[in-house]
């Protein structure tokens, strides 16, 4: 019994000790709670990519007070009080960042942005082995079960957030310009993680889409659902961030980014490029990842800064940032990242979930403004082995479709909450409403058009444009000087129909020279059109070489880059044209063209009136004739504007064959001709580390005697101007043919040796060549009609004309000079030309 009392009062004891000790753990939380005084909160950023940064330390420098950011960056600190006036953040391979607190505040919102650190020797591995490069190894061994290109049939939805910003000024230079007070509203809406470095948002637009990919085919579509946009004309942004828009792929060897390619960090041979070191390894909700980070061997080269963040099972990529060096051969982009995270759907499958791109795009000088870009995309809802797939993509002829399929009515704009797969930010959602203010004050639109008319030499006037004004007044060798006007109807005249023309005056010969076009636009995508021209005007070297000319004559300083002498030659053209052009989704286009042609030459050409066929009245100035034109030119992509449109690019050649028929000279003395050509074009084939690669190969023959200007006159280049299209160190009417073949190559290093000279690759020259060739011949007919007839025309049956060139690109980012050699055959008589040429010519890439 007594035993049995002792241990019911021990029990009572210890229960009643245990309730005591947990009220007063309750008390002293709730005391704890009470005396948190001070609570502290933010995100640790990369300062480059502006990617949240995991398990981050924030701290008081000092102190044993402190905490780690979560996954996503996110720290929380709730103090009784301040242990020091300063709070830091570090992260191994970062440089720490210190922040000092305002003690009058209770609560703070701190943000750290981590520059990368360059100091990294406390990871040097001295037992001979690289854990770092095992780990790669194995991760170029799964990257054909990891690339998104090898899963099945998928399909997602994606939420693509593009922003632009302009950076770089200082609030006082907007509220203390006069010319910009008018805006001064727009402080209001300048965000900024740190007060020195402020930013203002002018574009922001949000898709909504659906995705589907089959696999078998290669075939991708994308539905877009919902769009909203405001700011700046989207085409103009959409042009200027043009290789913003291709998808990053790192599983892939290169990744082309603003049209240059750069070496992924996984590529199969990356240690050749890259050094790989071993900084940590985590684990992230029960899963262990290592954390490589990799930098160039040869910053100079198109290479990367950055980590990721690899599965220990997997060995897939979880997370990856990507930093374009300061030292790499790119033009006008002080800050170019790519951040990707991927979510794992199965076993095997890890499925891109977050895509982040920032361009911080700076023109020449460093107290210019910065245009930053900035490109989001997020996934979800995936499905893989989509069964429906299939009759999504059935019947559909080009390899990527996109479709607009926009929501009516206000149902989207009221659930664009719903559909963020991200929520805004303050200042974008103050966009929307800052630029609707903006549009409506006049002095916007002045300011606005001002730009444009600096940038294109246009300038609108309601439904009537005129322009450009560089064309207005120029030189040459007929017409001494020569005055022009150029207009044309904007879209405030129509969407659809648009009148163009100009009207030229020569002084010399007293003559007015012009055309008028219209132009009935029927469909921007696939585009078709119907369009109507009048031509009466001098063909020196654009119309005949179909405007391939870099720098066109009607330009003030064309006869200070003309080459000694050499006499200008021209033509008087007369056309009357009628075309419709028909294009379909396939990359398949027809052209269908009709025209009414008489030729006027000018000495020294064969004038007139001794072309003539040994018949008094046979004289072959005129012409009518038929043409049609087919091309097949699949996956290129478009920025189209109001009426034109510019081509980005295609990853495939372009082949285009035409056939035209018609009849030369008039009644009884006309001669029917044919003429059949054929040509494949690829600009920008990537070539890898060895750059990338342009050709054109092309071939044609023509049917019946002919005079020359209706013949294959080879394009010449008569000035100091490159011409990409023509033959450099060949004049002008020098060589004709009825039947030939040739083409053209230019191959780009980049930086090439360039790269690898000390001081020299900092001025990020690029080193190219190339090489031109055709050989034709001529009937005995058309060398009857043509030859002796006052002036030298030559042949290339003898020997083929050759031409090869080098030189130095990317002079002070805008210049080019050219080194060209003319191989065979030599110029006729010393004075007709020489066999080297020195070129230079203005170029705009990134």
């Amino acid at each position: 019994m007594k035993l049995e009392f002792h241990r019911k009062r021990l029990t009572c004891i210890l229960c009643y000790k245990t309730h005591f000790l947990f009220l007063l753990m309750l008390v002293f939380v709730r005391i704890d709670g009470l005396s948190a005084q001070w609570m502290i909160s933010g995100m640790v950023k990369d300062l480059q990519t502006e990617a949240p940064l995991s398990f981050a330390n924030v701290y008081f420098k000092g102190t044993a007070t402190g905490t780690r950011t979560n996954e996503k960056g996110y720290f929380e600190l709730r103090l009784a009080k301040l242990p020091a006036d300063s709070l830091s953040a570090s992260l191994l391979g970062y440089t720490a960042v210190m922040k000092r607190i305002d003690r009058d505040k209770k609560v703070l919102v701190i943000d750290f942005e981590l520059g990368r650190g360059v100091n990294m020797k406390q990871f040097v591995v001295n037992a001979g082995v690289n854990p770092a490069l095992i780990i790669l190894r194995k991760v170029i061994r799964e990257k054909p079960v990891h690339n998104i290109r090898s899963l099945g049939d998928y399909s997602c939805n994606i939420y693509n957030k593009i922003e632009l910003d302009i950076a770089n000024f200082k609030k006082e230079s907007i509220a203390g310009n006069r010319w910009l007070k008018p805006f001064a509203f727009l402080l209001n809406n300048i965000d900024s993680t740190s007060e020195d470095k402020p930013f203002l948002p002018v574009f922001l637009s949000e898709t909504y889409s659906s995705f589907y990919r089959q696999r078998s085919s290669a075939k991708q579509k994308e539905v877009i659902s919902a769009h909203h946009t405001s700011g700046i004309n989207t085409n103009a942004v959409q042009e200027y961030l043009g290789g913003m828009y291709q998808q990053v792929n790192v599983y892939d060897n290169y990744i082309i980014l603003f049209g240059k390619q750069f070496v992924s960090p996984v590529h199969d041979n990356g240690p050749f490029f890259y050094n790989y070191k071993l900084l940590d390894t985590q684990y992230i909700l029960g899963k262990r990842y290592f954390r490589i980070e990799f930098t160039p061997k040869r910053p100079a080269e198109l290479v990367f800064n950055g980590e990721m963040w690899v599965h220990d099972t997997s060995f897939a990529i979880s997370r990856i940032s990507l930093l374009a060096g300061k030292e790499a051969n790119i033009n006008f982009i002080n800050r170019l990242s790519v951040v990707q995270e991927f979510t794992q759907q199965t076993g095997t499958v890890w499925f891109l979930s977050k895509d982040k791109m920032i361009a911080d795009i700076s023109p020449p000088g460093k107290k210019m403004p910065h245009l930053i870009g900035r490109r989001s995309l997020w996934y979800d809802s995936v499905f893989l082995n989509n069964p429906a797939i299939a009759g999504v993509v059935a019947g559909q002829a080009q390899d990527a479709v996109v479709e607009t399929v926009l929501r009516q009515g206000g149902h989207v704009q009221q659930h664009w909450d719903s559909l963020r797969m991200d929520t805004l930010r303050k200042h974008e959602r103050m966009l929307y409403t800052m630029m609707d203010t903006l549009k409506t004050i006049p002095l916007f639109r002045t300011y606005t058009n001002t730009v444009k008319f600096l940038a294109t030499g246009k300038k609108e006037y309601g439904p009537l444009e005129i322009g450009p004004v560089y064309r207005m007044f120029s030189m040459n060798q007929l017409e001494g000087k020569r005055l022009r006007v150029d207009l044309a109807t904007t879209s405030a005249f129509s969407q659809y129909l648009r009148f163009k023309g100009h009207l030229a005056y020569g002084i010399n010969d007293e003559a007015f020279k012009g055309h008028i076009s219209a132009l009935w636009l029927l469909s921007r995508s696939p585009r078709s059109y119907l369009q109507a021209t009048y031509l009466h005007e001098l063909d020196n070297g654009v119309i005949q070489d179909k405007g391939k000319e870099e720098v066109g004559t009607d330009n003030i300083f064309i006869m200070l880059l003309r080459k000694p002498g050499i006499r200008q030659k021209f033509l008087l053209r007369d056309e009357k044209r009628l075309e419709y052009y028909k294009e379909w989704n396939s990359g398949f286009s027809v052209q269908f063209k009709g025209a009414q042609l008489h030729y006027y030459p000018f000495a020294p050409l064969p004038v007139i009136d001794i072309m003539k066929d040994g018949k008094q009245d046979a004289i072959l100035s005129d012409a009518v004739s038929g043409s049609i034109k087919l091309q097949y030119a699949p996956g290129e992509h478009f920025v189209q504007g109001k009426f034109d449109r510019v081509l980005i690019g295609s990853k495939y050649p372009a082949l285009t064959m035409e056939y035209e028929t018609g009849v030369a000279g008039k009644g009884q003395y006309g001669r029917t001709f044919h003429k059949l050509s054929a040509s494949i074009t690829k600009k920008h084939l990537p070539l890898g580390m060895w750059g990338k690669l342009d050709f054109n190969v092309y071939a044609g023959k023509i049917w019946g005697t002919l005079p020359y200007y209706l013949l294959a006159v080879h394009p010449g280049n008569e000035i100091y101007y490159y011409n990409d299209h023509g033959f450099n160190m060949m004049n002008r009417f020098e060589f004709i043919s009825d039947q030939y073949a040739g083409f053209s190559l230019e191959h780009n290093l980049g930086g090439g040796l360039f790269n690898y000279i000390p001081l020299i690759k900092k001025l990020k020259l690029r080193q190219f060549w190339n090489a031109k060739s055709v050989i034709g011949s001529l009937s005995a007919g058309n060398k009857m009609l043509n030859f002796n007839r006052g002036y030298m025309f030559r042949t290339l049956e003898q020997a083929p004309y050759v031409e090869v060139g080098t030189g130095v690109d990317n002079i002070f980012k805008f210049f080019r000079v050219d080194l060209v050699w003319r191989l065979t055959p030599p110029p006729l008589t010393q004075g007709s030309g020489k066999a080297f040429g020195l070129f230079g010519s203005f170029r705009l890439d990134f």
